[in-house]
C-alpha cells in the first residue's frame, strides 16, 4: 500500500503512514469517524477516524497536546465534539438523550489520571457508592461479595476498610480500578494509567489492565505516553499526531518502523517485553 499525502492542522503536507486492515472477524464496538474538536481557534482533533474492536486493548500514543485525553472525553460526552460521529454499540453518542447517555456511561469504566477516589470514604465505601446506584437489584450480601471480589482482583483485599490517604499512589490507582470494574463495565477507558508511578508499580498496573481484560472480557482504550505500558498491554497501537491518526499497527510494526517521528517517540527505551499471552 502506498502512503497517502494529507494536510495537517498547520496547513503543511505530510505523509500519512497507512494502517493495516482489520481482521475480517473483528467486531468494532466503538467507531469514530472524521472527528473534529477544538477550543476557541485552537484545533485539537482534526478528521480523526479510528475504531475499537470487541475484547481488544487499543493503546493510543501521542505527545502532550495531541488530543489523546480529549478523544476519550468526547467518547463519553464529557466534551461535545464539533463535527464527525462517535458510535458506541452502534448508537451515535452525540445524538443520545440524557437518559440514553446515562445508560451508556454505566457500561463504560473511566479510569481518570488522578484516580478520583472520595477522600472522605473508606475503600469499601468508595466501591459501594457506584454499586448501590447502578446495581440496585443486588442485596447487601451480594454488594459485599462484589466489593471483595473486585479488591481481590487488584490485590487490595486487605485495604477494604482503609482510607485513601493511607494508601500509596500505586495502591490508590489500583483501588480506583477496583471501583471502576466493580459495576462490570463492557468498555474500559484508561487515561494515563501509569503516570506518576515508579517503574515497578507501572508494570503492576499494566499487568492489571491485562487481567481486567481477561477476567471481565472488556474492550479497552489505553491513553498513554508510557512505552513500557504500551508494550505490555497493546493488542493494537495507534499514534496520534496533530489531532489525527499518524500510524496504526502492532507493537512489532512500531518497533521496526523507520519513520523519524515513530523512532523519536517509540524507541526511547529498548524493547523489554510485549503483551503477555
Amino acid at each position: 500500500m502506498e502512503p497517502s499525502s494529507y494536510t495537517n492542522l498547520q496547513g503543511r503536507a505530510e505523509t500519512e503512514i497507512p494502517a493495516p486492515s482489520s481482521p475480517p472477524s473483528a467486531k468494532p464496538i466503538i467507531e469514530v469517524k472524521n472527528l473534529y474538536k477544538g477550543f476557541g481557534n485552537i484545533p485539537v482533533l482534526g478528521d480523526l477516524t479510528l475504531h475499537l474492536n470487541e475484547n481488544e486493548n487499543l493503546v493510543v500514543l501521542g505527545k502532550s497536546g495531541s488530543g489523546k485525553s480529549v478523544l476519550i472525553k468526547c467518547m463519553v460526552r464529557l466534551l461535545m465534539s464539533d463535527a464527525g460521529t462517535i458510535h458506541i454499540f452502534g448508537k451515535n453518542v452525540n445524538e443520545m438523550t440524557d437518559r440514553e447517555l446515562g445508560e451508556l456511561r454505566v457500561k463504560i469504566g473511566f479510569l481518570f489520571q488522578s484516580g478520583a477516589l472520595y477522600d472522605s470514604m473508606t475503600i469499601r465505601e468508595n466501591l459501594e457508592f457506584p454499586l448501590v446506584r447502578i446495581k440496585k437489584e443486588l442485596s447487601s450480601k451480594e454488594i459485599d461479595q462484589k466489593i471483595e471480589e473486585a479488591l481481590e482482583n487488584v490485590g487490595l483485599a486487605d485495604t477494604i476498610d482503609k482510607m485513601p490517604s493511607e494508601l500509596s499512589g500505586g495502591m490508590r490507582k489500583r483501588a480506583s480500578l477496583a471501583r471502576t470494574i466493580v459495576v462490570d463495565p463492557l468498555i474500559m477507558l484508561y487515561d494515563e494509567p501509569t503516570t506518576g508511578l515508579d517503574p515497578v508499580t507501572s508494570d503492576e498496573i499494566s499487568a492489571l489492565i491485562n487481567n481486567v481484560q481477561k477476567t471481565y472480557n472488556t474492550s479497552s482504550i489505553i491513553i498513554t505516553h508510557d512505552i513500557e505500558c504500551a508494550r505490555a498491554t497493546a493488542d493494537r497501537v495507534i499514534m496520534l499526531n496533530k489531532g489525527r491518526v499518524y500510524m496504526e499497527g502492532t507493537i512489532d510494526e512500531f518497533e521496526q518502523s523507520e519513520d523519524e517521528l515513530i523512532q523519536s517517540f517509540f524507541k526511547i527505551r529498548q524493547p523489554s517485553s510485549h503483551k503477555a499471552q
